[in-house]
């Protein structure tokens, strides 16, 4: 007889969901969780977000999505292994079947780390801090904790552990507050992970995945080998265009295109990879309504959401204040396209890569029960589950210390962060581009500004020499190399592969220091005026550029990235 299935034995246990009937709020969470059951401290505890989230009452339930799963998804069963660990906690029982190892040769103690005290979160606060968080081997026994190193480092649910996932739901409601009732969330390895296994679930190959013109490229690496074609969609300064994507999908051709019409839109609609573009509100229920008409399913990958800025004022205009209240920052947020799902028809990707760490590799995915469960089966027999130091940490510090207020005051002061980093290179920009060739809008979001050179007014272009975009990219491209500054092709991020109309070079200010960035950028003009014969920046550019430009060139000839790309999209 095969072993139950972790609903089934769960079905009748203190697992059960509560019942909450209003909207969550920040202030709201301990009296839900007051209400809720006990979180179960044993090990490869089941769990659903149904047990800590609102049922919904009133909300509609989300469409099936059966005709667009692939053979492969729908081939996909209950983990016998994983459905039995279920029975662990039954009172008495003596397990001589499962595969768990014993903590007693696990080689930790206890695990602590020192993290910010908010609202004090630069490095050198938090050098200063005094806040050390400690997790020993067995403090849940211990009535010190409900997550410890004997639970977070053993085998666990694919849904990724119970504590943690109360966390993320909580905040996905808070934040999102989907209008459908039977959404979830599950934890995922990162979002390009994510991806991947939402390109399984659906596509079969030879299917067309629709997707910014510009898109991130590991997603569009991600997608070719599963055989799923990208189909690039115009953009404009607010991302994707729902009018062309509509114009394309009224108009599709199953014997022209070789393919049946597309029912799958990827999209990064906040800070996008490599644009920077940030789609509005409006926008976003304009992407909604086409996807509603043409009975589109969307991936919508978040891994910036909460890298959204104060709006750009200039180099010498005032500050915008900063949100005065969790509420106010949470009102500033541009809404996701999971806060208008009324079908279910949004697969949405967070990721902690961009906001926390990306070495974490962990992230979550929020979508209707129907399709979780599928990814959870998926993850059963692949990526297992987030790992679990990495669940720990994210717990101890998320969770138990700076709580949902503590994570959004974070989130507040990385706003503010990622607000001066934008302002610098834009500025830069400013200062030391030649406008004549060179033109950007200041990015809302996100960790990329985005910069167009008109490639007509090149010296060569002017002289009537035949000359194609993609080899003078490459030359433009070396100039800044041979400058000393190393930016990343906008070819590299075509969807469909060909070199496109315009020519872009997509830059990034999160990781390199101030002056750098600014350093950097004028390098970057500096090889822009010896390209287009247009002289010296009256700015000048000082420093020395020697060392490892030819190096950088001989490594990325040929197309080769590294170095340049971003790991995920996403987390990502």
């Amino acid at each position: 007889m095969p072993p139950p299935s972790a609903f089934d034995v769960e079905a009748a246990t203190d697992t059960q969901a509560a019942t909450f009937i209003e909207r969550l709020s920040i202030n709201g969470v301990s009296a839900r969780r007051s209400k809720a059951p006990a979180v179960s401290t044993g090990l490869a505890t089941y769990a659903s977000s149904d047990m800590f989230k609102s049922p919904g009452y009133g909300k509609p339930k989300a469409k099936r999505w059966d005709h667009i799963l692939s053979q492969e998804s729908l081939m996909r069963e209950f983990s016998s292994l994983k459905a039995a660990s279920q029975l662990l906690k039954t009172p008495g029982l003596i397990s001589l079947g499962g595969g768990l190892p014993s903590s007693t040769v696990f080689p930790f103690e206890y695990l602590e780390f020192k993290v910010p005290k908010p609202p004090n979160f630069s490095e050198s606060e938090t050098k200063d801090s005094d806040l050390l968080v400690r997790s020993g081997k067995h403090d849940a026994a211990e009535g010190k904790s409900i997550y410890d190193i004997h639970i977070a480092f053993n085998y666990g649910q694919a849904t990724g552990s119970v504590q943690l996932l109360r966390f993320v739901t909580e905040h996905t409601e808070i934040v999102h507050h989907p209008p459908y009732q039977d959404w979830q969330c599950t934890l995922t390895v990162g979002s390009t992970s994510a991806l991947e296994m939402a390109l399984r679930t659906f596509s079969s190959r030879g299917d067309y995945m629709m997707t910014e013109e510009y898109s991130f490229c590991t997603a569009l690496e991600t997608a070719s080998p599963l055989g799923v074609k990208c189909l690039g969609i115009k953009m404009d300064e607010e991302g994707l265009l729902p009018s062309h994507m509509d114009d394309i999908l009224n108009n599709w051709s199953e014997s022209a295109r070789g393919a049946k019409k597309p029912f799958l839109l990827y999209t990064v609609p906040t800070g996008q990879n490599p644009t920077g573009a940030t789609q509005s509100a409006q926008r976003r229920r304009e992407i909604y309504a086409v996807a509603q008409k043409h009975n589109l399913y969307i991936l919508e990958d978040e891994p910036y959401y909460f890298l959204q800025m104060q709006p750009y004022t200039g180099p010498n205009a005032p500050d915008v204040p900063p949100p005065s209240s969790h509420e106010a920052f949470l009102e500033a947020l541009v809404p996701s396209l999971l806060s208008m799902d009324i079908d279910g028809r949004v697969l949405r990707m967070d990721s902690f890569s961009k906001v926390i760490a990306p070495g974490m590799r962990t992230g979550w995915i929020t979508a209707s029960a129907q399709i979780v469960e599928r990814f959870v089966r998926h993850a059963e027999v692949s990526t297992q589950m987030p790992s679990g130091v990495s669940q720990l940490m994210l717990f101890k510090l998320l969770d138990e210390t700076w709580g949902h207020a503590g994570y959004l005051d974070w989130l507040i002061w990385m706003r503010l962060e990622y607000t001066r980093k934008r302002d610098n290179i834009v500025e830069a920009c400013e200062r030391f581009l030649p406008r004549e060739v060179a033109s950007w809008v200041a990015p809302e979001a996100g960790m990329f500004h985005w910069i167009k050179v008109d490639w007509k007014k090149h010296p060569l272009i002017k002289e009537g020499k035949e000359m194609k975009l993609l080899d003078l990219e490459e030359k433009i491209w070396r100039a800044g190399v041979d400058s000393g500054v190393l930016t990343a092709k906008g070819s590299w991020f075509r969807a469909e592969g060909d070199g496109g109309e315009d020519m872009f070079f997509r830059t990034t200010f999160a990781a390199s220091g101030e002056k750098d960035v600014v350093e950097a950028v004028g390098r970057f003009g500096k090889g822009l005026r010896v390209e287009f014969g247009l002289g010296e920046s009256d700015e000048g550019v000082k420093g020395d550029t020697n060392g490892h430009s030819n190096e950088a060139t001989h490594a990325l000839s040929n197309g080769n990235t590294d170095g340049v790309t971003d790991g995920e999209p996403n987390g990502k």
